[in-house]
């Protein structure tokens, strides 16, 4: 069951949706903080973690802060060991991995999420030079 909404939560759904890079907490908090001075820190974790509760977006575990993602569609992320960023993988889902984890596990298994760790193609290049 989804929430009623609130102005600051539409404008916290809002700026993630509008974003690509995976942000923490505090960096959605530091870009509303400008055109919302009233906003809090707490405010901004609550009501991810509602959106979240909603699946309206995804949380992404990346060893630090959690980042997160308004894009919902399936899809993988990679996380890169040198910068921290988390990126998007689009490619089509590989069902035969939900099935065969659902084969061998015994109890239900609603979803799943792939977090790939590697490095990203600034970082992948600075390896190599």
């Amino acid at each position: 069951m989804m929430t009623k909404h609130s102005k600051q939560r539409d404008a916290i759904y809002s700026n993630l949706c509008s974003r690509t890079d995976h942000p923490t907490a505090e960096e959605i908090y530091l870009s509303l903080k400008p055109e919302m001075p009233a906003i809090s820190l707490a405010t901004v974790y609550r009501n991810l973690a509602q959106l979240e509760a909603d699946n309206r977006i995804l949380r992404i575990g990346s060893g630090g802060s959690a980042r997160y993602d308004g894009d919902i569609s399936p899809h993988y992320h990679l996380s890169c060991l040198g910068c921290g960023g988390v990126f998007d993988i689009f490619m089509e889902s590989d069902e035969s991995l939900f099935r065969k984890a659902a084969e061998n596990f015994n109890g239900m298994i609603l979803s799943y999420s792939v977090l790939f760790k590697g490095y990203c193609p600034a970082c992948a290049d600075n390896k190599i030079n």
